[in-house]
């Protein structure tokens, strides 16, 4: 397998906005499924890491590795 283009606790932008106004995202838990968390309005979802693969358009902030 390749390697990811994101990480966790990455800021990523998605292809639709959330309904707050905001697409700056933060990914707060990665496994089968990916939780991300709108930066703007604290709402979070839950997506199978497929969709989330297919909405993400591009990492805006890489996570600061400990």
């Amino acid at each position: 397998m390749g390697e990811q283009p994101f990480a966790l606790y990455d800021i990523v932008e998605m292809k639709k906005q959330h309904p707050c106004g905001a697409n700056r995202w933060q990914i707060i838990r990665m496994g089968a499924d990916i939780r991300i968390k709108c930066q703007s309005c604290e709402h979070s979802v839950m997506l199978p890491r497929r969709d989330f693969k297919k909405k993400m358009k591009r990492v805006l902030e890489r996570a600061e590795s400990e």
